[in-house]
């Protein structure tokens, strides 16, 4: 039974894609870990089929954080039995190269994103120089690895030489329940980071006819409640603290419409394919979407969102009044998703992942 260690930087309750990966593979019979973070205040690990770390450090944000991450990871590793060390994106990736180096174990690298190019990284140059030196070192290093969407792939194999498979971040096929709220609401659940356009979609809420709820955490989340609180919104726009998965699950199939934004500062951004725009459809819930290469592909094949060409606040209000009343369009997308979620879960992506595994096993 070979042991797999997955590494994050971030808080293992709320990430969704890792407990899908840990617990497929924890599933087929391996012993799989999930080393993260540990953040005050973070709800205590429910139990799962794979095992969860988290590691404490001084530091709580920029270099300092990640340098102490990095030193602490790298020498819980070096003294962690393991088969194969996964690094999660480039703030695992120097630790988890230098103890696989060191032990001979196998290592493969999981881009859960264009690191480089996503916008807090690529808007500034000293913090993007530093990244990229790190990129151009290690994922040359790392032969075997996969990431979410084909464009990023083919970036990183123009880029790197480095031939890497596709596992998108598809939703576990759950039950549709179709219990939404009485009182209508729009959703927006995921980071709040830079990038996903709450300064555009927040002002944008004033003559929109029902409440926005946010759920979740991130390097923008002091400057969106400055942007309601700028705005006079507290009465209409509710930010929440994120919650498990599971809760997550029942308050998105409750949502009357999803919120998919990013701008266009940051290649990571203009390929993106969140994990939020799945899990709308598996609620069977329409969505508004940003008009961007990897989710127009899917919309021409399943119509389930409601794309917009840009990300201004009269852009979002009459988008989204215009889904809350055609009745005809809503219906039509409502429906749409409910088929969409027969093909874009995890079924499909499980048999890849478990595939890619045993083949480094050979």
């Amino acid at each position: 039974m070979p042991t797999f260690i997955f590494t994050v930087t971030n808080e293992l309750s709320f990430d969704q894609r890792m407990q899908r990966i840990c617990g497929s593979l924890a599933k087929e019979g391996n012993d799989v870990w999930l080393i993260g973070r540990k953040i005050k205040g973070c709800p205590e690990l429910v139990s799962t089929s794979f095992k969860q770390q988290r590691l404490h450090c001084f530091s709580t944000k920029g270099p300092a954080f990640y340098l102490e991450f990095n030193l602490r990871l790298f020498f819980y590793l070096l003294f962690k039995k393991a088969d194969l060390i996964c690094a999660i994106d480039l703030d695992t990736i120097l630790a988890c190269y230098c103890a696989s180096a060191l032990k001979g174990t196998k290592r493969v690298y999981d881009a859960h994103e264009y690191f480089t190019e996503q916008k807090e990284v690529a808007t500034r140059p000293g913090i993007y120089r530093i990244w990229l030196a790190i990129e151009r070192l290690m994922v040359p290093r790392f032969k075997n690895g996969y990431t979410v969407n084909e464009w990023i792939a083919e970036a990183l194999k123009e880029r790197y030489q480095v031939n890497y498979g596709v596992i998108r971040n598809l939703p576990l096929d759950l039950p549709y329940t179709g219990k939404q709220a009485e009182e209508r609401f729009i959703l927006y659940q995921g980071a709040v980071n830079e990038g996903r356009c709450f300064e555009q979609l927040i002002p944008a809420m004033k003559d929109v006819e029902a409440s926005l709820k946010i759920y979740g955490t991130g390097n923008f989340i002091n400057q969106t409640l400055s942007i309601i609180n700028l705005h006079s919104l507290q009465y209409k726009v509710e930010v929440n603290k994120p919650v498990s998965p599971k809760v997550l699950r029942s308050i998105t199939g409750q949502a009357f419409i999803g919120i998919t934004l990013f701008d266009d500062q940051g290649l990571s951004q203009v390929h993106s394919l969140a994990n939020r725009f799945f899990d709308y459809i598996m609620a069977g819930i329409p969505q508004l979407c940003i008009d961007f290469p990897e989710y127009r592909s899917i919309n021409n094949q399943y119509e389930v969102a409601y794309l917009i060409p840009n990300t201004d606040p009269k852009t979002i209000e009459q988008a989204l009044n215009k889904l809350l009343q055609d009745n005809v369009l809503y219906k039509r997308l409502q429906a749409n998703c409910l088929e969409a979620r027969k093909q874009l879960n995890w079924d499909a992506e499980e048999k890849q992942l478990i595939k890619f595994y045993e083949q480094l096993f050979k």
